[in-house]
């Protein structure tokens, strides 16, 4: 869900292989693949309906996310190896410097996906032991880029506020994943003051992206007022404000669903009801926000929209949309909400499958292992 929008210029290799020539330009954003594949199975086996066969196609979906997470990382050394000063570059460009968020959300959605469909191929005790090693790097990375990409952009890149973009929300974004994943380890947490204690971590974490999440969409939606969509090739990250929205939805309802048996009354209830009191206002945004997103994005396309990695906007962050939507479904059982969850299913899968296919192309073509253009915004 991110973009290779950075001006910067790969570096000359002389001496080197033709694969890691290939690998000039390989920025955090390539982590985008990733979290949209392994968001994939989670929503699957969250539909609040059955779905035939879901299971095994889950476990494929999986595997495929475990494996590019693999690929991604292996081609990450490889480039900061072989070029080196392309990719010390990215941590001070003040576009590609937000993506640092996206290997964090990567590392914990295949967490949660093995323990959710994975564990069917590699056991349940593998799946757990990956998903606690992959959310407590993905959990202390995401706090890292929480505190020191704003920082950055506090003290050494000044940015202006015509250059909000949806990109903006990557780095305070994974403490929300960390969240809604930590979810899953919470009964495997010893009963008592440490199984407590790590459930208020989570709902710590929830807050922390919850507020920051409110100050970025804010800019988001001043910039967009004052100076309209922005550049083509950035239209698609203002999906990536659903990122939160169904993330913290999703969030609330599994957390609240363990909290009676963590928390002492009335707060273990109080956080159960916040499933819905929350989830329902946020999911009602949701809607506004997809919605808006859509037409802009219709728009662009008519006009001219080039294929990028921003093009994975369409994928995770809608996928958080259909598991926080699925888990109002379950909540409340209303058919109406498990009819919008399929749907929005359809539609995630369908934008993964050409994303997917055009990212395939652009890697054997070379043209997404190249640097980007700068991207100019229309007067």
């Amino acid at each position: 869900m991110t973009a290779a929008l950075a001006p910067a210029s790969p570096a000359r290799t002389t001496g080197t292989s033709s694969v890691t020539t290939r690998l000039g330009y390989v920025g955090p954003n390539w982590y985008a693949s990733v979290m949209g594949t392994g968001i994939l199975p989670v929503a699957l086996l969250g539909l609040p309906f059955h779905v035939p066969g879901a299971a095994t196609v889950a476990a494929a979906l999986w595997a495929l996310a475990a494996t590019l997470l693999v690929a991604v990382t292996a081609a990450t050394v490889l480039h900061h190896r072989h070029h080196p000063t392309v990719a010390n570059g990215h941590r001070t460009d003040p576009v590609m410097v937000h993506f640092y968020g996206a290997p964090a959300m990567a590392l914990m959605t295949v967490g949660a996906g093995a323990m959710l469909a994975g564990q069917r191929w590699i056991g349940a005790e593998a799946a757990l032991a990956l998903h606690a090693v992959l959310w407590t790097a993905g959990t202390l990375l995401g706090i890292a880029t929480a505190v020191l990409v704003p920082y950055a952009a506090f003290t050494r890149l000044a940015l202006r506020g015509d250059e909000a973009f949806g990109g903006w929300l990557m780095p305070v974004v994974p403490p929300m994943v960390s969240a809604a994943t930590g979810a899953l380890l919470v009964p495997h947490v010893p009963a008592g003051q440490a199984r407590e204690s790590f459930l208020l971590l989570c709902y710590g974490l929830f807050g922390l992206t919850l507020l920051a999440s409110l100050v970025v969409i804010t800019l988001i939606v001043h910039r967009m007022v004052r100076y309209g969509a922005g550049p083509a090739a950035r239209v698609p990250t203002l999906w990536i404000v659903l990122g939160p929205l169904g993330q913290s939805v999703t969030a609330a309802h599994h957390l609240g669903l363990l909290a009676p048996g963590v928390l002492p009354a009335p707060y273990g209830t109080a956080f159960e009801s916040l499933a819905l009191v929350y989830g329902i206002p946020v999911w009602g945004f949701a809607m506004l926000w997809l919605t808006v997103a859509a037409l802009t994005t219709w728009r662009t396309v008519r006009a001219g929209m080039p294929f990028t990695l921003t093009w994975w906007s369409f994928t995770f962050p809608v996928g958080t949309v259909v598991t926080g939507t699925s888990g109002l479904a379950g909540v409340t059982g209303l058919l109406p909400l498990a009819l919008v969850a399929g749907v929005l299913f359809g539609c995630l899968v369908l934008a993964w499958a050409v994303v997917l296919t055009r990212t395939v192309a652009g890697v054997l073509d070379g043209s997404l292992l190249r640097a980007p253009q700068p991207v100019v915004a229309p007067r």
